[in-house]
């Protein structure tokens, strides 16, 4: 006597359909959610990069004027008398541009504490 053939009960198959969806819906939720994260991470990304290109910048800046200044001095030392003409020159640069380089410096941090602070663009 041969044997019936072997069917799957239609609560089996409903059960295991609605896994199936209930699978699919999941992994939908769990990449929709990925996609966020990677699009945040981007932008946060992008934002440091522009911070970093606004900083790098700015200390371009801050070196011509510091080369300019330094040129300029060589330029007035060649020009001087004597010694002590050199000496005051060159003291007087140091005392200008030691003035000038804490104010760098001051705008740098300032900027950089400005990037680093969410929402304080």
């Amino acid at each position: 006597m041969p044997n019936p053939p072997f069917e799957i009960p239609n609560e089996l198959r409903d059960f295991a359909e609605r896994s199936v969806d209930q699978a699919r819906k999941a992994f939908e939720g769990f990449v929709s959610v990925a996609q966020k994260a990677i699009g945040a991470a981007d932008n946060a990304a992008e934002a440091a990069q522009q911070n970093a290109k606004s900083v790098g910048a700015q200390a371009l800046s801050f070196t011509e004027q510091n080369v300019n200044a330094a040129l300029e001095l060589a330029h007035k030392l060649v020009q001087a008398k004597d010694p002590q003409e050199a000496f005051a020159l060159q003291s007087e640069f140091l005392k200008t541009q030691l003035a000038s380089l804490q104010s760098q410096a001051r705008e740098i941090g300032a900027q950089i504490q400005k990037n680093a602070t969410p929402g304080a663009k």
